[in-house]
């Protein structure tokens, strides 16, 4: 057989494959593609990759046969059993040093074991994010690479030429080690649904709120992409509103009311909790989700549960409109806040190394959080990698703080209105509870102790001689209590 000439080989022909291989074939690579469903590679060199480089292979065998070593493979196949299924095809195939790559929505745990059982094998394995949708895989996504570090200077070139380029700058880095790359992939996803809950609630505040039509909220919104929220996602909101439908009605205004979901915004969510993490913003934005479902139920809570009688708005309609342009941005710092404290939390845990300023980059293009305001995170992440919260940064500290008045304003006129807003409420109470030096979590340990011997601490300069700094107490609250403590105590 002649010697190999693919430079990379992918697995899964459906949309984002092809288009991942018609866009690394523009960069100058030579790309190898396989299909299980074998006529699907001889459909795509017959059509969409007509008059490229590409080469097809119709077995596993002869795919690994065409590769140059180290030999790199992606699979963009579904999560889940059938990428083991393939790296188990894969084997045989390979040699030592070789690399594969799960470019699909894999949970992070299954990235952290695949890396562990390829390298005892003497491979090499990474977990990488991709974010972008078809469009995005095919003029450039954001790529997050995470795994085996010695695989990341046989793919960088190829990975950073194929991403999305901001500024001459490549949205692609290195991630760090083990199952990194898909940890960062799902907390973008996380963020991503708290970007699109509050999108929704503020298009939700303008229609209900003030009663404007969709082309209205529209211009609104395209006013907003030409300021602090410029972004992907407040853009195409924009073209949704604009577009109609045939008799000319806004073709949003008829679509049912039930958001699906895949999981990846619920992993986030799982992960805040078992870190111990308060990522409220993301964890709302899921339930909100899961609420829209109950579609039946809400229409039949409708004519039973009466809230507040709709009144006309009396007030400032521009101010009204721009305190909720501030709300959007404050809650939006808040969310990203606590995606990077949870990443912060999850890294200090696994001992992993990630770049929080690379990873702001990364997400500055290619893919559905897009915005300028990652830019800013990127300075402030720059600027200081030990930054223990956005709200620290003095950028960031500064915004939140001249978006404060307007950002209440919004919450206590939804309220007053009846319309839910789990997504900027939950903002609003996190940063109250976050600039808070004392909280009422002394009831709350009070209470475990009296029912449960749970245990408490003394507050500094409250200590006696009863109350001891530093000790784990338990009070005898009604006398007819024992002195045995339950458990010591953990915050």
């Amino acid at each position: 057989m002649s010697q190999p000439t693919g430079d990379i080989g992918l697995i899964g022909l459906a949309v984002m494959g092809q288009n991942l291989i018609l866009n690394m074939n523009d960069k100058g690579f030579n790309v190898v593609a396989y299909n299980r469903t074998v006529s699907k590679v001889d459909d795509f060199l017959a059509n969409e990759a007509k008059g490229t480089k590409v080469q097809g292979a119709h077995s596993i065998e002869e795919l690994c046969a065409k590769l140059k070593t180290p030999r790199k493979i992606i699979l963009l196949v579904k999560a889940g059993p059938a990428v083991d299924a393939f790296i188990e095809q894969l084997i045989p195939h390979l040699e030592k040093g070789d690399i594969i790559i799960d470019g699909g929505n894999s949970h992070y745990p299954d990235s952290i074991r695949r890396v562990k059982e390829l390298e005892a094998k003497g491979f090499l394995f990474v977990g990488s994010g991709v974010s972008g949708g078809e469009e995005g895989a095919r003029y450039g996504p954001s790529l997050m690479p995470g795994g085996s570090p010695a695989a990341w200077p046989a793919i960088k070139q190829i990975f950073q030429a194929t991403a999305a380029q901001v500024n001459g700058e490549p949205c692609c880095d290195w991630v760090g080690e083990s199952g990194a790359g898909h940890y960062v992939k799902m907390v973008h996803n996380g963020i991503e649904y708290g970007d699109m809950q509050l999108i929704a609630e503020a298009y939700d505040i303008l229609k209900r709120g003030l009663g404007l039509p969709e082309s209205e909220i529209a211009d609104i919104f395209l006013k907003w992409n030409t300021g602090v929220l410029d972004s992907f996602l407040i853009d195409i909101t924009a073209n949704i509103l604009k577009f109609n439908d045939d008799d000319g009605e806004p073709m949003v205004s008829k679509i049912l009311d039930q958001a699906g979901q895949k999981g990846t915004g619920k992993w986030t969510a799982i992960a805040a909790l078992d870190a111990g993490m308060p990522v409220t913003l993301i964890g709302e934005a899921v339930f909100a989700r899961c609420l829209s479902s109950l579609k039946e139920e809400r229409v039949r809570a409708s004519k039973v549960i009466s809230g507040p009688q709709k009144e006309e708005f009396k007030g400032d309609k521009k101010q009204f409109i721009d305190d909720l342009e501030q709300a959007l941005y404050a809650s939006k710092i808040i969310s990203y806040a606590q995606g990077f404290m949870l990443m912060r939390a999850t890294a200090k845990e696994l001992n992993w190394k990630l770049n929080y300023a690379g990873i702001a980059r990364m997400w500055r293009g290619g893919c559905i959080i897009k915005s300028v305001f990652l830019g800013d995170i990127t300075s402030a992440y720059t600027k200081n990698e030990e930054l223990e919260s956005l709200l620290f940064d003095d950028f960031f500290n500064k915004a939140v703080h001249k978006a404060q008045p307007g950002w209440r304003r919004i919450n206590a006129q939804a309220v007053l209105w009846g319309i839910p807003t789990p997504a900027f409420s939950t903002a609003l109470a996190f940063f109250d509870g976050y600039r808070s030096d004392v909280l009422p979590a002394n009831i709350l340990q009070a209470q475990r102790d009296y029912f449960g011997a749970h245990t408490f601490r003394v507050l500094p300069g409250k200590e006696n001689a009863k109350l001891q700094s530093g000790k784990d107490i338990h009070i005898n609250w009604t006398g007819r209590g024992g002195n045995v403590s339950a458990s010591s105590y953990v915050a």
